[in-house]
């Protein structure tokens, strides 16, 4: 299997990322979108609790964004085989905080937007869940199916 066509997934997730990173999607830009959504879900909510909500909603999409990423690129690492390694999840994890730790840096320099560690702690979490749930499938694998690659 050609590189590319191992990479490009991760690749393109991480422009995905990227592009999440920059002023368009601060807090307040999203807060101007999602907080009319979720007072229309729910009406009687004040302020304050719908902020809260939408805190949370963009944490979550930090955990989920890095999820993501993580199997993707597990996925490049791996190329065809099914089994996992490790050795190969725990460089996955160490890409994923580096790139979790450039991305906050980025943030630093781009109005509207801060560096957080407790984000890079955060992102690196879903990389680590997601290497979690890889493995656990991995697992499901039967042996004889794993010998014959």
């Amino acid at each position: 299997m050609h590189w590319f066509t191992r990479w490009w997934p991760a690749l393109l997730w991480a422009v995905v990322i990227s592009t999440l990173s920059t002023s368009s999607f601060s807090a307040e830009n999203t807060g101007r979108v999602i907080i009319p959504i979720l007072h229309w879900a729910f009406p009687h909510a004040q302020l304050a609790m719908l902020s809260e909500i939408h805190h949370l909603l963009r944490k979550c999409a930090h955990f989920t964004e890095y999820f993501i990423l993580s199997l993707l690129i597990l996925r490049g690492i791996r190329g065809q085989k099914r089994e996992t390694h490790l050795r190969w999840a725990l460089l996955v994890i160490l890409i994923v905080a580096g790139y979790a730790s450039l991305d906050e840096l980025h943030q630093a320099f781009v109005p509207g937007r801060t560096a957080a560690l407790t984000d890079v702690l955060l992102d690196t979490t879903g990389g680590v869940a997601a290497q979690i749930v890889a493995a656990l499938f991995a697992l499901r694998i039967p042996t004889q199916d794993r010998r014959q690659e």
